[in-house]
């Protein structure tokens, strides 16, 4: 579509949806990444309604974009509900310091993949990605969406848009599953660990390259949670680490997928490693009714305030969580993604 390359340049590959028709188009638009080592293609779904004598063009990340989706009747509903309504599904997702994804790891549970590289990035500088190999080879959606294949060749690069303005990129792959706004369930397969690099750029060893996405846009992937581990950044790109509880592993060692953490859940986190005390209420006043060991996970009925603690980071709060066993533990050594509730305030 010429009013796509009008919008990004030459050079960049357009795919438009076999269902496009007069009035409407759809499809992706990707600007190649050249032959090089760390270097990444950059790509967008898009959506263009005719006006006048030309076309009026959104891309991903634009907030026309979500205004078209919702009345382009070329999409389907699911479609229109993902893309076109997604706005309104990011008001809790954008709240201050919220990382909670609800997505596991991008291969099967109970699978014990290589951490081969840290946050680095898709494109530009932000460290939204990171690269992992071995098990099955077989990668699977971290959450339902709808999935897009990205590259105009239909190889190599798989696009889910979830839920809460999410999406997640999956580039490198060989084999993969060729959609056009299929819904795809959590643990869908999507491709094979690969060196695909139909989009450009470089690949050595087979892995997925795992990008995270936010309201159309790379973000840092840096403290989100995949699988219950906390994606850490440090030193520089390529580098870091992920946290299960108090557990750490560096890239190079391996990261066992113990499935989404939901959004009303937490792993519990004692920096150091030491049993986590449930009480009886909200404070250290309360008697002591169990314990829970590190990287245990918790699911939290409501949360009210109580004594003040400091867990890892320096994070001091007086927010307590109660259990949907009736005991309560702080939030300070709960790790969730956000200091607010995650499932309301208790009455």
């Amino acid at each position: 579509m010429a009013a796509v390359v009008a919008r990004l340049g030459k050079g960049v590959q357009v795919s438009v949806a076999a269902r496009s028709t007069s009035q409407w188009g759809f499809g992706t638009a990707v600007r190649p990444a050249p032959a090089a080592e760390h270097a990444y293609p950059e790509g967008w779904l898009f959506v263009a309604k005719r006006q006048g004598g030309g076309w009026r063009v959104a891309l991903e990340g634009e907030a026309e974009f979500a205004t078209l989706g919702a009345s382009a009747s070329i999409l389907s509903g699911d479609e229109r509900r993902t893309l076109g309504t997604a706005k309104l599904d990011r008001r809790a997702a954008q709240a201050a310091n919220d990382r909670r994804t609800g997505m596991r790891l991008p291969f099967a549970l109970g699978q014990t993949w290589r951490y081969t590289g840290g946050p680095h990035p898709m494109n530009g500088s932000v460290r939204s990605s990171i690269d992992m190999a071995g098990g099955d080879g077989k990668v699977l959606a971290a959450r339902a969406g709808v999935a897009y294949t990205m590259c105009k060749s239909g190889k190599g690069w798989v696009r889910v848009v979830h839920d809460r303005g999410f999406a997640t990129d999956y580039y490198h792959l060989e084999g993969n599953i060729k959609v056009d706004g299929q819904r795809v369930a959590e643990g869908t397969f999507l491709g094979n660990i690969g060196n695909d690099v139909s989009c450009g750029g470089r690949s050595t060893g087979k892995h997925v390259h795992f990008s995270l996405r936010r309201d159309g846009a790379y973000v840092a992937i840096d403290r989100y949670a995949f699988g219950k581990w906390v994606i850490l950044s440090t030193g520089a790109a390529y580098e870091g680490a992920a946290l299960h509880g108090s557990k750490r592993v560096a890239v190079g060692g391996g990261l066992y997928n113990y499935g989404a953490l939901g959004l009303t859940q937490g792993v519990v986190d004692t920096d150091g490693g030491a049993r986590l005390n449930r009480r009886s209420g909200p404070g250290t006043n309360n008697r002591i009714v169990g314990k829970l060991a590190d990287g245990d996970t918790v699911t939290i009925a409501c949360s009210a305030r109580g004594t003040r603690h400091t867990g890892r980071n320096s994070y001091t709060t007086d927010l307590w969580n109660r259990l949907t066993d009736g005991s309560w533990v702080s939030d300070a050594y709960v790790w969730t993604g956000t200091g607010s509730p995650v499932n309301g305030n208790c009455t």
